[in-house]
């Protein structure tokens, strides 16, 4: 099936069973997906045997590393412009940078050792994580913080704001970041909006009215994807809200989204879209939290599909 967009321009096909892992490598679920400048496309699972998968554009089957470092609430994942790779875990109330072939270079954060809930200092259970043209790294902290931080390339503190709230500069769980032109745009995902910053946190832009985002990254056609979460996991939420993904431009104006109108499994369909990324192609990667969301509400319990590749048609 195709899933059309809101413009022309912005259709998509699902590619069924994209992803060839090794015999009993699963996912469980994913959380953080991303694509590196040569169409690398890096997984952040929450098995924690095999909590980074790397595979071709092709969906071949490259590597695994990570394991032992993440908890099983690893988040995010960042295939930076400078060739490294991030990752945000809140169950460790870390972020880890790595080189791409899984060689721990950096640690911002104590592991197990958050800091105090809504202290406003780094870090407690932090979200995601983008890295500047500069090297600054911006990190959303995030389920128990109401803050963004800009750190150094080299993991120095430079500063911090944001407070927990739903006026504008404030954030009501900031979940997931992206970085163009010098705007930062950050996913305030229970406020329901998102934010758009200058490097220092002057407030820029607040785009309203979409439902629970989650997943964001500016794409390299300059256009921004949101995944949009549905309802939390003890309800069912509205339907034809949330499970799908919607593309502005810079502005803020919606330029395309695509997805179901009732959340499921099947081709074009999704459940708890997390996080998004996007290839030179344009062809787009949805990675989700289907088992927190659905799977683990189940009688019996049971992992749901996490991981979608649409072609860009």
């Amino acid at each position: 099936m195709t899933t059309q967009g809101k413009q022309a321009g912005f259709a998509y096909e699902p590619v069924v069973d994209w992803a060839h892992l090794p015999a009993g490598m699963t996912l469980h679920e994913t959380p953080g997906v991303a694509v590196a400048a040569d169409d690398t496309v890096y997984l952040m699972t929450r098995n924690t045997s095999n909590p980074v998968i790397v595979l071709t554009r092709d969906g071949e089957f490259v590597r695994t590393f990570g394991a032992g470092t993440f908890t099983d609430r690893s988040h995010a994942i960042l295939a930076a412009h400078d060739g490294f790779i991030y990752c945000a875990d809140d169950g460790s109330h870390t972020i880890t940078k790595w080189t791409p072939t899984g060689e721990l270079v950096l640690t911002i954060g104590t592991p197990g050792k958050p800091a105090p809930r809504y202290s406003g200092q780094p870090f407690n259970r932090p979200t995601d994580m983008v890295v500047a043209e500069d090297g600054s790294i911006f990190i959303s902290d995030g389920y128990g913080n109401g803050r963004v931080h800009k750190y150094a390339a080299d993991g120095t503190y430079l500063l911090s704001w944001g407070e927990a709230g739903i006026d504008p500069g404030q954030f009501l769980i900031p979940h997931n970041l992206g970085l163009y032109a010098g705007r930062l745009y950050v996913a305030d995902r229970e406020a329901n909006r998102v934010q758009v910053f200058d490097p220092d946190g002057t407030l820029l832009d607040v785009w309203q009215n979409i439902h629970r985002p989650c997943g964001l990254t500016v794409g390299p056609d300059g256009n921004v994807y949101v995944g949009e979460l549905n309802g939390v996991a003890n309800l069912d939420g509205a339907l034809g809200i949330g499970h799908r993904v919607s593309i502005f431009d810079r502005g803020g104006r919606l330029v395309g989204r695509f997805g179901a109108a009732e959340e499921g499994s099947a081709p074009g369909q999704f459940i708890a879209p997390h996080s998004i990324a996007v290839d030179s192609r344009g062809d787009v990667y949805v990675g989700e939290v289907s088992w927190t969301i659905r799977g683990s509400h189940m009688d019996p319990p049971r992992d749901l599909p996490s991981l979608t590749k649409l072609r860009r048609l």
